[in-house]
């Protein structure tokens, strides 16, 4: 046998084991990849029914979603229609209330004056640096007691 022949002979190993193990590589990559696709499959039957319970999560929270915007601007017309609602009555309630309660403290004062005919009570004297409205009055409510002064001046 020649060197060239031994040569070959090598060459023709070699090739056979790369063969051999190229062939062993090719397996474990079906393998794998056989592994890998039913892991694929138990992961999609998986993954499906839980995508279509969120989609269908997603839909009814855009429908609450949308009930509760439904709601709020429900909320937001009825606060809208109360503050006018009070606005006008605020409007039309207040000077004739006014008028009302000036009118009863006008007759109580009317009435008690009618009641005690007596002579007013001198007022007291004015202290030095008041103005020119000041009519005493202060001074007369201070000397009586709490529960004789009234938003019409102190009964007699």
């Amino acid at each position: 046998m020649s060197t060239a022949d031994v040569v070959v002979v090598v060459a023709a190993c070699v090739g056979c084991l790369g063969a051999v193990v190229s062939l062993v590589a090719a397996f474990v990559l079906v393998n794998q990849v056989r592994r890998l696709e039913r892991g694929i499959e138990a992961l999609r039957h998986e993954a499906v029914p839980l995508i279509e319970e969120a989609h269908a999560a997603a839909g009814h929270a855009a429908t609450e979603i949308a009930r509760v915007d439904a709601v709020l601007a429900d909320t937001e017309a009825v606060t809208a229609a109360v503050d006018q609602a009070a606005r006008v009555a605020r409007r039309a309630m207040a000077n004739p209330v006014v008028k009302v309660l000036a009118w009863r403290a006008g007759a109580v004062g009317g009435l008690r004056r009618l009641r005690a005919p007596e002579a007013r009570a001198p007022r007291a004297p004015r202290a030095r640096g008041r103005g020119p409205h000041d009519d005493g009055l202060a001074l007369e409510t201070r000397s009586l007691p709490v529960a004789r002064r009234t938003l019409v001046g102190p009964r007699r």
